[in-house]
C-alpha cells in the first residue's frame, strides 16, 4: 500500500482515541511506519536524504523499542503494509504530521499517567516522536534546497 494511504490511516487511527492502550498501539504502529519509510528512504530514496534516513530508522526504532509491542492479528502491522513510497517530499510532509500528532497524543498520556513508569515510557517515546520528526524535517529541508539548486543547474 501506499505509504500516504497508510500514514493517513494511522492518523485517522490515533485521532479516534480510545484508552491508554489503544493510544500506545497506535503509537507504536506510527513509529513502526516511520521505520519503514526511513529504511526505504535510505536504500532507494534521493541520495541527499540516505543518511537522514537511516538516523529516521534508527530514532524510529528506538520509538518503537521503548513501548511494549502491541498484539496484532496477522495483517494488521500497517509497516508490513507499506509497498511503495511516492513522491519523497509529499510523503514525508504526512509523515513529519504524524509524528507530531504522536508526539501530541504521547503528551496527554504522560499527563495523566498512574505511575511514574508509565511517565517515563512516555517521555522517553516522545523523545523519539521529535528527534524522528526533526529528521523528517531536515530531509524536506534537503529536498527544497535540492529543487533550488536543480533549475540553477539546468539554466547552467
Amino acid at each position: 500500500m501506499d505509504a500516504v494511504r497508510l500514514i493517513v490511516t494511522s492518523r485517522r487511527s490515533l485521532a479516534a482515541g480510545g484508552g491508554a492502550r489503544e493510544t500506545l498501539a497506535e503509537v507504536w504502529q506510527a513509529q513502526a511506519l516511520a521505520q519503514a519509510i526511513g529504511s526505504r528512504l535510505a536504500v532507494a530514496g534521493p541520495p541527499e536524504l540516505r543518511g537522514e534516513a537511516l538516523g529516521l530508522t534508527e530514532l524510529a526504532g528506538r520509538g518503537c523499542g521503548v513501548l511494549d509491542p502491541p498484539e496484532l492479528a496477522p495483517g494488521e502491522l500497517r509497516a508490513g503494509q507499506l509497498t511503495e513510497l511516492g513522491d519523497a517530499r509529499h510523503t514525508l510532509m504526512y509523515l513529519g504530521g504524524l509524528l507530531g500528532e504522536v508526539g501530541i497524543a504521547l503528551v496527554a498520556l504522560a499527563s495523566s499517567a498512574d505511575d511514574e513508569g508509565a511517565y517515563w515510557q512516555c517521555m522517553e517515546a516522545i523523545d523519539a516522536a521529535d528527534e524522528s520528526r526533526d529528521r523528517v524535517l531536515e530531509m524536506l529541508r534537503r529536498l527544497a534546497d535540492r529543487e533550488e539548486t536543480l533549475p540553477e543547474r539546468e539554466a547552467g
